[in-house]
């Protein structure tokens, strides 16, 4: 019988007590006195967002496959509840075990977006783990780092022992091995850091030095002892059919963010979007295999019980077996009341005839990201989007019943003039006045469109990332246009127009970019009582621009210049797979307007050919030419 952590009379004071019990459908048990090895997963959000990410899933089902390591969870405690835990002393816990998270060997956080990371510094604080890797000792865990921020770990390379560069399934078995060994044979810290830095993905932060410009760019990175690999090769799976996938996910016992079982039907995008950092770092595109993913839907559903499946891809549209997936799952679960999720497709006429099925048209709202309102811009971005097919695809929904249309768009992309903003009213004007052309009889209900824009952050390893990025008061000036340029169209009331907060895209781009240095920056500002910055209700602004001033740190050394063909950037030391020369030389195809052809139609030499995968194991013999140049 479990001891819970906290006891009734604090539970009765907290918002949803669920978070904290554990004890969850299909939640993984062991006896603590056989294991070798304690790993606490960490997603440093609510329990609600944490619970809903496929990535901790997979890990934690990979983890506990092994005999000799039991993976336990923990997620950001919510303001009411850290408040009764630092004034009660409360230490943070796991929720299988509920023993404290200080106890463990590793404590692993998944780093899925650059505001939540002043809750990294809570987990460690509410832990009692000394915030600065420097100042742990022996007893304390190795805390490592994981997820799509890892690919620029420096903004928190003070805090963390390790961090995981690439996709989980790779490496993790060979450095629980070496812990393994190095725990039986009685090894000090940095011991272990040293022959963990040696395995294939792995980057401990402590055994490398930077040496900076007169102007604060970053000179050189190097290690600082021997046997040290100069680049950390990011992780690739190259068979993910063969890969672990959980049979048996995890099912909360409250009502979460992603309520049901997600199908991950492939990993990476063929588009090559020049602002996406998912589409150039999850590279070659490598789909699963069509029957493994029909025995992974039964099995999940069976195992949790949920009535929704979610197919999971960066651009669904792409999976070559789509048809025949769809097919067995409405065949298969649709009688059985199993509703299918189908986010991430193009909007055409197998993707109408599809969500037809599955949705209630009268209700559910068709997506288009478009991403830019001109035909100019899409094709700096690479968008691969006619204004033309746009039309298209909205005509053919509204004449299949659909009403309601989403649009989302970016501001402050590169090269974006006065022009691009008001064209993304004018095309919402397009797409309503498409939907008034249907005979009045034949409409279902009120048009309804809603224009979405989010600012633009230039990413590392995109082409975008030599870019510079807009301010807080051009960003909102652009957003102000567009509002303007709606208000002023003949369709406006069948339109409504929402942006993202600035401040906040402001802070994403600074730490999206920096380097080791932004440490004292997040520690003075989670000092301040920054936390939970990625929610609107707990973002203070002032407290960050405080810390800014207070730290000596300039914001738009971060943020606005655009990086020089040369600037060594902080990230430079992982390769990621696609290579710095392919990255610029699409830089300069951007800034001429020129198009580039997604995978499938001609490769375009980016370097992932390296790893005979998915779609690259279809290379031509010009793509071959072309990796040799880049070579």
């Amino acid at each position: 019988m479990r001891k819970l952590a906290l006891d009734d009379t604090i539970l009765l004071e907290v918002e949803k007590p669920a978070r904290y019990l554990g004890n969850e459908i299909n939640a993984v048990y062991k006896d603590k006195s056989r294991i070798d090895v304690r790993f606490c997963m960490c997603f440093p959000d609510v329990y609600e967002i944490g619970m809903s990410h496929l990535g901790i899933q997979i890990l934690y089902d990979m983890f506990n496959r092994r005999e000799d390591v039991w993976c336990e969870r923990v997620y950001s405690p919510w303001v009411d509840l850290d408040r009764i835990l630092r004034e009660r002393q409360i230490p943070l816990f796991a929720l299988e075990s509920q023993d404290p998270v200080s106890d463990f060997d590793f404590l692993g956080i998944t780093l899925q977006y650059e505001m939540c990371y002043t809750n990294v510094l809570q987990i460690l604080d509410l832990s009692g783990i000394p915030l600065m890797a420097d100042k742990r000792g022996e007893e304390d865990p190795f805390v490592i780092g994981g997820g799509p921020c890892a690919c620029n770990p420096e903004p928190l390379a003070d805090f963390f022992d390790l961090f995981y560069i690439g996709e989980g399934e790779t490496s993790y078995d060979a450095l629980m091995d070496a812990y393994k060994e190095h725990k039986r044979a009685g090894g000090r810290r940095q011991d272990f850091l040293l022959k963990a830095a040696q395995i294939p993905g792995i980057y401990v932060p402590s055994l490398y030095e930077v040496a900076y410009e007169a102007d604060g760019t970053i000179a050189s990175m190097k290690p600082c002892v021997s046997g040290v690999p100069k680049k950390v090769e990011r992780q690739v799976v190259t068979d993910l059919t063969g890969a672990v996938y959980p049979q048996k996910p995890l099912v909360p016992f409250i009502k979460v963010t992603q309520d049901r079982v997600v199908l991950e039907i492939q990993r990476g995008c063929i588009r090559g979007c020049r602002f996406c950092q998912a589409g150039m770092l999850y590279r070659p595109t490598r789909e699963r295999e069509l029957e493994m993913l029909k025995s992974s839907a039964r099995e999940m559903l069976r195992a949790t019980g949920h009535e929704e499946i979610s197919l999971s891809s960066l651009s669904s549209s792409d999976y070559s077996r789509l048809p025949e997936l769809v097919t067995f799952l409405l065949d298969t679960f649709g009688e059985q009341g199993v509703n299918i999720s189908l986010p991430s497709l193009r909007i055409d006429a197998f993707s109408l005839e599809v969500m037809s099925k599955v949705q209630d048209i009268r209700k559910s709202s068709l997506t288009f990201a478009p991403e830019a309102g001109s035909q100019r811009l899409r094709d700096v971005i690479n968008k691969g989007l006619t204004e033309e097919i746009i039309l298209k695809g909205a005509g053919d929904a509204f004449d299949s019943g659909w009403s309601k249309v989403k649009l989302y768009f970016m501001l402050g992309l590169p090269t974006e003039q006065e022009e691009d903003q008001k064209s993304i009213a004018w095309l919402a004007e397009k797409i309503a006045r498409r939907y008034y052309e249907i005979p009045k009889e034949q409409r279902k209900g009120k048009c309804q469109i809603t224009v979405s824009t989010s600012f633009f952050v230039p990413k590392p390893f995109t082409p975008f990332q030599w870019a510079g990025m807009c301010t807080r008061e051009e960003f909102l000036e652009r957003a102000h246009t567009v509002n303007q340029e709606i208000k002023d169209q003949l369709n406006r009331k069948s339109m409504k127009y929402n942006w993202h907060e600035a401040d906040v895209t402001v802070l994403e781009g600074v730490f999206a970019r920096g380097d080791r240095r932004l440490s004292g920056l997040l520690l003075k500002a989670y000092e301040k009582g920054c936390l939970f910055d990625s929610w609107t209700e707990c973002f203070h602004n002032e407290k960050w621009m405080e810390a800014f001033e207070e730290t000596g740190t300039d914001l738009l050394f971060y943020t606005t210049r655009e990086r020089k063909k040369e600037e060594c950037f902080p990230w430079d030391f992982i390769d990621s797979g696609v290579t710095k020369s392919f990255l610029y030389r699409e830089w300069e195809r951007a800034m001429a307007g020129t198009v580039s052809p997604n995978c499938r139609l001609k490769c375009q030499g980016c370097g992932a050919g390296r790893y005979e995968s998915g779609v690259c194991l279809r290379r031509s013999d010009d793509s071959e030419e072309t990796e040799r140049e880049e070579a």
